[in-house]
């Protein structure tokens, strides 16, 4: 689904116009990054959890060369299912 299809629907099942609901989608996007960026936690109920963990630098090996290379450190996002989500699928 694109974020066009998503503004459609939401749009289409909650009665907002479109452009009210594509300003209400970007202001969400944007305090989720701010969230996010700062290490902060975003549970979202029924849905999952949202979080950056902290990927710590490591040494790789290039399996044909055996050229060592360092990976920096970096912030990764990371995604949870909620307990509901995940029957849902199961059942599916």
């Amino acid at each position: 689904m694109t974020t066009k299809e998503l503004i459609n629907r939401i749009a289409s099942q909650s009665g907002m116009t479109k452009s009210h609901t594509e300003e209400l989608l970007s202001t969400t996007v944007a305090i989720l990054q701010k969230e996010l960026l700062q290490g902060k936690c975003v549970q979202l109920s029924n849905f999952g959890t949202l979080e950056t963990k902290r990927k710590s630098a490591r040494e790789v090996v290039h399996p044909k060369t055996k050229e060592r290379t360092l990976v920096p450190e970096k912030l990764q996002l990371s995604f949870k299912a909620s307990t509901s989500v995940k029957d849902q699928l199961k059942n599916a």
